[in-house]
């Protein structure tokens, strides 16, 4: 397990692919947001609709995560990795040949079934291959895919919509895939040590005494907590930031790439002072200032677009601060025997969770005849309120981290 302060070759080959694959994965979530703007009118859809397209995928992900669990531990990570992969890439094909509201809803039915449980795989893997002491640092990295998807794609996403239609940036992440999918499969080694550790080879069994454990139920409930918040606003912000902050469509890509440049820099400075400080004392830091940026943001009206930009880089940087901190504590809860299926099931909560908030905000947002969206300030006043709650809830998880850190013969 790596510990020291450099990485191997193939360890950073290992980051490397899984941000690379993490890219493709939250991509396919994240271009959906602003292409909101060119579905809603051109499939002839409603808010309430385009809420339950966003949150299909999460539904079936989460479903998906729970099955999952069962057998999560029983498996080389390589390969089920793979499997996975390669059903979240017919999916993103499905995605990019639909025809209607229907059709794209099974798509994204279909695509969430498999997508949703490459996050734990991910996950799982680093837990296996890295220490907690360098975690902070791989998560950093891993997750300037969320940055990376801002910066590269969600543009360039744009620009194939605006282009050759909407379709076109599934086509492109089905492209990314396939070149992913072959690295996987020919140069990363098999991950299958957890399998001499793992003593129930039961599925329900395995499954059912995971979700039996008090300490993991804390994590499962501060992530439904996390996930809630990130869910609830995404959906609508390409519509609000277009008919209510009054920012032309096709400078949005200009708020995305500055957004997502100052997060990649940010992420992995972000790790490593995780590493340093603390990642509890990061967590706060960052749910702090992203509460305050969702507060004036949920607020604006028509905005000048350097000012939109500054919120936007201020808020991403607290969702990144919490994104790193809070999955490195994630990392550590569960025991090796069940960090498949803890990571599956953590994933498959988050999910659900997201897709409820994705289908409520929804029912709290409305649009006008011209577009205009209202009721978003009460969107960012839930996500506050969660947040403030998922502060406290991570302080107990924190605890329970430290306490297990405490007992050296219980790696983590």
């Amino acid at each position: 397990m790596a510990s020291s302060a450099r990485f191997t070759r193939y360890e950073g080959f290992v980051i490397a692919v899984l941000a690379i694959l993490q890219f493709t994965i939250i991509l396919d979530f994240m271009v959906l947001s602003p292409l909101g703007a060119i579905l809603m009118p051109t499939l002839h859809i409603t808010p309430v609709q385009f809420g339950w397209v966003v949150s299909a995928y999460a539904f079936s992900a989460g479903a998906s995560g729970l099955l999952a669990a069962g057998f999560a531990d029983n498996f080389d990570r390589k390969k089920l990795l793979l499997f996975f992969y390669t059903g979240f890439t017919l999916g993103t094909f499905l995605c990019s040949i639909a025809t209607d509201y229907h059709f794209l809803l099974f798509a994204r039915i279909f695509t969430g079934l498999f997508g949703g449980v490459i996050g734990s795989i991910c996950s799982a893997i680093i837990t296996d291959l890295f220490a907690l002491e360098v975690r902070g640092r791989v998560m950093g990295f891993v997750q300037m895919a969320f940055a990376t998807s801002q910066v590269l794609g969600i543009p360039i996403g744009l620009y194939l919509a605006n282009e050759f239609g909407w379709h076109s940036p599934f086509t492109m992440i089905v492209l990314f895939c396939i070149v992913i999918g072959i690295l996987i499969l020919v140069y990363l080694k098999p991950i299958d040590k957890h399998l001499g550790l793992n003593t129930e080879h039961n599925a329900f069994k395995h499954l059912g005494q995971t979700l039996s454990q008090s300490n993991y139920l804390l994590a499962f409930a501060t992530t439904t907590l996390l996930a809630m918040g990130g869910y609830m606003l995404m959906p609508f912000g390409s519509a609000f930031s277009v008919h209510n902050l009054k920012i032309p469509f096709d400078k949005l890509p200009m708020v995305y790439i500055v957004t997502g440049i100052s997060s990649m820099i940010a992420g992995p400075l972000l790790g490593k002072y995780s590493d340093v400080i603390g990642k509890y004392r990061l967590f706060v830091m960052g749910s702090i200032l992203s509460m305050i940026m969702t507060g004036i943001y949920g607020n604006l009206g028509p905005t000048p677009i350097w000012i939109v930009i500054v919120i936007n880089v201020f808020l991403f940087m607290g969702i990144t601060s919490r994104i790193i901190s809070s999955s490195a504590l994630m990392t550590a809860i569960p025991k090796p025997q069940d960090r498949g299926a803890f990571m599956s099931i953590n994933a498959s909560v988050q999910q659900m969770a997201g897709g409820l908030a994705a289908a409520a905000a929804g029912f709290i947002v409305s649009e006008t005849p011209s577009g205009y969206i209202e009721h978003y300030d009460r969107l960012s006043y839930v996500v506050i309120a969660g947040s403030m709650l998922a502060i406290v809830m991570m302080y107990f998880v924190n605890q329970m981290v430290q306490r297990k850190l405490a007992t050296p013969a219980v790696p983590v």
